[in-house]
C-alpha cells in the first residue's frame, strides 16, 4: 500500500520512502506484545468482574486501540501505541471466550462450539485478505484506514452484543449466586427451572466448587502446585500452546507472501494470502466434526504427522521452477491440516481443563504462552528465513516431532466430559494413552446430591415426603 509506506516508511539511499524489515517487524510484532499482557491482566477481571463484565472491558480496550491506529496521520509510535493498546483486548478476549465457551456449553457440544469460536476467528482474518486485497490499489489513506476501521465495526457489536448474553453459571455459583445460575442453566438448556436436569446440573458443579474452594482464595503459585495435578494441567495447556505457535503455519500467514514469492511464484502477496486465508476456513469446517468424533488427542496426534511431512518436503526444496510448485503446494496442505487439527484443539483443550478455582489464571497462562511466542515468531522468523531460506521448515518439522511424542505421552483425551469429569480424570491418575476408555464417577454422586435435594424441596412443599424413581 503506497500510501501507508509514505507516511510510516524510512528515506533510503535512493530518496524514496520503503518499509524496513526491522520497522515492519516493530509494528506487526507490537500487537503480540500486547496481546501476551491482556492475556495475563484478564485473569483478575474475569474473576473479579465476571465474563461477561470482562469482555466489556476488554472489548472496550481493543475498540479504543483501533480508533487511534485508524486516526493516525504520519506518527509511527502512535501507530504502534494503537496496536498494543488493541492487542491488550485482542489476548484477553483470546483467553476470556474459551473460558466463556467453556463454562456455559453442553459436554456434548463443547468441543464443536470452541471449534466454532475458531473458525470465527479465520473466517475474520480470511475477510481482511479479502479487504486489503480490494482496496490496497486505493492511491490514498482509504487503502489502509477501511480494513483497519472497520474493526471498530466489530468491536461495538461485541460491545452491544454481550448485553444479551447471560453470565457463566459456574462463575455465579463460585460466587454464591445459586438462584441466578439455576436461571441460567435452565435458559441454556431450554428447560424448567424446576427440571431435574437443573437439579443434577446445579448439584455436580455444587459439589465440585466446594470440594475445590476448600483451600481458601487461588494464586497463581497454585496454577504450579502438585493439588489435583494443576501442575501437569497448566503446563500441558501451555505446552500445547507453544507447540502451536511453532506448527509453522503462522510463518506462513506473516510471510508467507515474502516467501512464495522467492519460491518463483507470480502471485501478488495479496493473491496469496487470500488463497491462505481462503484454505484455512475451508480446514477448519471439518475441524467441527472430527473434534468430537476423533476427540483432541487423535486429531492432534494425526495433524503432527501431516504437519511433518508438509515442512520437510517444503523445507528440503530445491532451488528449480518445478521444486518451487511443490514448496507452493505442501504449504498450503500445511496450512489445510493445521486448520482441521492444531488450529483448532489446543484452544479447545485449553478451555475444558482447569477447576473454577484457578480456570481464569490457568487460561491466561496458556494464552499468553500463545502470544508471547506469536511475537517473537513474528520478530524472528523473517531474519531467520532471510539466511537459511527454506530450511526453516525444518525447525518447524522438528518441532512438529516434538508435538507427536509430547500429546502421546502426556495430553489425555477429554471428549464427551464436563468440566468437572475432566477433574476427576487428572485425579484419577489415569495415563494418556490409556485415558479414551475412561468412565467418570462423580455425575454418579451428583446424581445422588440431587435426588436427595429434589426428596427434601417435595416434602417442603407438600408436608409429606415423595418418592420418585
Amino acid at each position: 500500500m503506497p500510501d501507508f509506506i509514505n507516511r510510516f516508511g524510512e528515506v533510503g539511499a535512493n530518496g524514496e520512502k520503503f518499509l524496513s524489515s526491522e520497522r515492519q517487524s516493530i509494528i506487526t510484532s507490537l500487537l503480540s506484545a500486547g496481546t501476551f499482557v491482556g492475556a495475563l491482566a484478564q485473569a483478575f477481571t474475569s474473576d473479579r468482574f465476571g465474563r461477561r463484565g470482562s469482555i466489556l472491558i476488554w472489548a472496550a480496550i481493543f475498540t479504543i486501540g483501533v480508533a487511534i491506529q485508524t486516526g493516525t496521520e504520519f506518527s509511527v509510535a502512535q501507530l504502534t501505541i494503537g496496536r498494543f493498546i488493541a492487542g491488550l483486548g485482542v489476548g484477553a478476549l483470546s483467553a476470556i471466550v474459551p473460558l466463556y465457551n467453556g463454562e456455559t456449553s453442553p459436554k456434548a457440544l463443547r468441543g464443536t462450539l470452541l471449534v466454532l469460536y475458531q473458525l470465527q476467528i479465520i473466517i475474520g482474518l480470511f475477510l481482511s485478505y479479502v479487504l486489503d486485497l480490494a482496496t490496497h490499489h486505493i492511491p490514498n489513506s482509504a487503502s489502509w484506514r477501511v480494513p483497519v476501521g472497520l474493526q471498530l465495526l466489530l468491536g461495538l457489536v461485541l460491545l452491544s452484543g454481550i448485553f444479551f448474553l447471560p453470565e457463566s453459571p459456574r462463575h455465579l455459583l463460585g460466587q454464591g449466586k445459586s438462584a441466578e445460575a439455576r436461571r441460567v442453566i435452565a435458559a441454556l438448556n431450554g428447560v424448567p427451572e424446576t427440571d431435574e436436569l437443573v437439579d443434577e446440573l446445579v448439584a455436580e458443579l455444587d459439589y465440585a466448587i466446594h470440594a475445590e474452594n476448600d483451600g481458601g482464595k487461588a494464586t497463581w503459585a497454585e496454577c504450579f502446585s502438585t493439588r489435583n495435578a494443576l501442575w501437569k494441567r497448566t503446563g500441558n495447556g501451555m505446552m500445547l500452546q507453544f507447540l502451536q505457535q511453532l506448527n509453522g503455519q503462522n510463518f506462513y500467514y506473516y510471510y508467507g507472501d515474502t516467501f512464495f514469492q522467492s519460491a518463483g511464484t507470480e502471485l501478488s502477496p495479496y493473491v496469496i494470502q487470500v488463497i491462505l486465508g481462503g484454505v484455512s476456513v475451508i480446514g477448519t469446517i471439518p475441524a467441527l466434526r472430527l473434534i468430537e468424533t476423533w476427540g483432541r488427542r487423535r486429531s492432534l496426534l494425526t495433524g503432527a504427522i501431516l504437519e511433518a511431512i508438509c515442512s520437510i518436503v517444503a523445507g528440503l526444496r530445491k532451488t528449480d521452477k518445478e521444486a518451487s510448485d511443490v514448496l507452493i503446494a505442501f504449504a498450503v496442505l500445511h496450512v489445510f491440516s493445521f486448520s482441521v487439527f492444531w488450529g483448532p484443539t489446543p484452544w479447545v483443550y485449553l478451555g475444558e481443563s482447569f477447576p473454577l478455582r484457578v480456570r481464569a489464571k490457568s487460561i491466561a497462562l496458556g494464552s499468553a504462552t500463545n502470544w508471547f511466542w506469536n511475537f517473537l515468531l513474528s520478530f524472528f522468523a523473517p531474519r531467520i528465513a532471510a539466511k537459511i531460506g527454506p530450511l526453516i521448515l525444518l525447525i518447524f518439522f522438528g518441532m512438529l516431532l516434538v508435538g507427536y511424542v509430547y500429546v502421546y505421552f502426556f495430553i489425555p483425551e477429554t471428549k464427551g466430559l464436563s468440566l468437572e469429569e475432566v477433574d476427576e480424570l487428572y485425579k484419577s491418575g489415569v495415563k494418556p494413552w490409556n485415558s479414551v476408555g475412561w468412565k467418570p464417577h462423580l455425575g454418579e454422586e451428583a446424581h445422588e446430591k440431587a435426588i436427595q435435594g429434589r426428596h427434601i424441596h417435595e416434602k417442603d412443599s407438600s408436608g409429606t415426603p415423595s418418592i420418585k424413581a
